[in-house]
């Protein structure tokens, strides 16, 4: 039995196709033919599945390089389960764990809990990363090419920075050796000062602690001269600051192998959208001026800033409801990612070809798992998408334990209404 989709517009950049194909996907769960629309009806048989995309986009699953499941022990916030589950909602097909569980993936005896509740749990592509350090310490290097061998495609100190540059630099060289990426949170512990949301006249008039742009920018301008010294690949996470742009666009210009991804709140809204004390606007780094959303924006659309990631962090009800000052930092966004996007950079920043490229194939590349494309002989990981669909975004329908979003009643355009991952329909919208 396999899938037959027909009559939808298909945009995939590394196949070179936008336009209008039908799509058959074999038992095995991969592309086997891609054809001009109407030219694969010998494929619709009576045990196929037959999917009529007309007037939707077909595009590659997407990829999320940075999301937080909390399993284990987080799981009152989010499990492999529910979180997969809502990425699939959301149209992504394949996501990196970050490592800041509890116990944090440090070793592989560790690393196995979640392996263990990914194979049992996950309905999409779940991929963990490891810490740098044990214990997310910042002083003894983690068990990283266990954990490589294990599974991890990535290491990252996520929710912190490595501050000792000396046993980064370690990590780093690790890294390089085994030929995995670092994933840099880039934030000096020591500039924080006990920050909640971004410095300037809104911190003041609502009497919170501001966080600079050089928490930021003075660790990602020291992550990338120290991964230039010793050959690794760095991708920057969660990017929210102009000069941070400008650093990345720098390290690109050299040639170095550093990649960087922005999240949909960090070029949509600005510090100046928190008009009270609301802390699903709490998100670290925390949303910043205009200018900065600016060259966010336009780093996306040059190409400098290269993805589309969404730092998706779960919380309870109970703990989004106390103030900026004491709520953990954090929002969900796998769930709106694509039509924040959609609504935000599609036509005025990003064309479609170019938003395939920044949600799916690009990350695909850093990972090197030939995912992106919707190639014959390809894993079938797609996407259906109605991108003119308006709606308003309402919380309560969404399928993680976490409802924090700042996007609630927003009305957005651009709805996914089935994800296919490995051939085999993981969501469907019903109407």
């Amino acid at each position: 039995m396999g899938t037959l989709i027909k009559n939808g517009h298909l945009v995939d950049v590394e196949g070179d196709r936008d336009g209008l194909f039908d799509i058959f996907i074999d038992n095995e769960g991969r592309v086997e033919k891609v054809g001009e629309k109407g030219s694969l009806d010998c494929y619709a048989k009576e045990n196929v599945v037959i999917i009529d995309a007309a007037g939707k986009y077909v595009l590659p699953g997407f990829i999320d390089l940075h999301v937080h499941f909390r399993e284990p022990g987080g799981e009152y916030k989010e499990t492999v389960k529910t979180g997969s589950m809502a990425a699939a909602r959301g149209g992504y097909t394949t996501v990196v764990t970050m490592p800041n569980t509890k116990p944090v993936m440090d070793t592989v005896e560790h690393l196995n809990l979640q392996l263990e509740a990914i194979k049992k749990d996950a309905v999409i592509n779940v991929l963990p990363s490891g810490t740098v350090t044990m214990g997310q310490e910042g002083k003894v290097l983690s068990d990283i090419e266990g954990m490589k061998k294990a599974g991890i495609v990535a290491i990252s100190e996520d929710g912190k920075s490595v501050m000792d540059a000396e046993i980064l630099k370690k990590g780093l060289i690790e890294a390089a050796r085994l030929d995995i990426p670092f994933f840099d949170h880039c934030e000096d512990a020591g500039l924080v000062n006990g920050g909640v949301m971004n410095a300037g006249n809104k911190a003041l008039e609502l009497g919170m602690a501001g966080i600079t742009n050089e928490v930021e920018d003075s660790i990602a301008r020291r992550d990338i001269a120290i991964a230039e010294e010793v050959g690794a690949t760095i991708h920057l996470c969660h990017c929210s600051t102009r000069d941070t742009v400008k650093f990345v666009k720098e390290a690109k210009e050299k040639g170095l192998p550093v990649s960087a991804e922005v999240c949909p709140h960090h070029f949509t809204l600005t510090d100046e959208d928190i008009i009270e004390d609301d802390a699903n606007f709490k998100m670290n780094p925390p949303l910043r001026s205009r200018a900065d959303v600016e060259a966010l924006k336009e780093g996306l659309k040059s190409g400098v800033m290269g993805m589309i990631s969404t730092d998706h962090a779960p919380h309870s009800k109970e703990e989004k409801e106390k103030s900026i000052k004491n709520a953990p930092f954090g929002i969900v966004g796998l769930e709106t990612a694509f039509a924040i996007t959609v609504t935000e950079l599609l036509g005025k920043y990003l064309d479609i070809k170019t938003l395939v490229e920044r949600m799916s194939l690009t990350p695909a590349k850093l990972l090197k798992n030939g995912r992106g494309t919707l190639n014959e002989g390809a894993v079938a990981d797609l996407v259906i998408a109605d991108i003119e669909e308006e709606y308003v975004i309402d919380p309560e329908k969404f399928v993680s334990k976490g409802k924090n979003t700042p996007f609630g009643g927003k009305k957005v355009r651009g709805k996914v209404l089935y994800t296919l991952c490995n051939g085999k329909i993981v969501f469907k919208e019903e109407n």
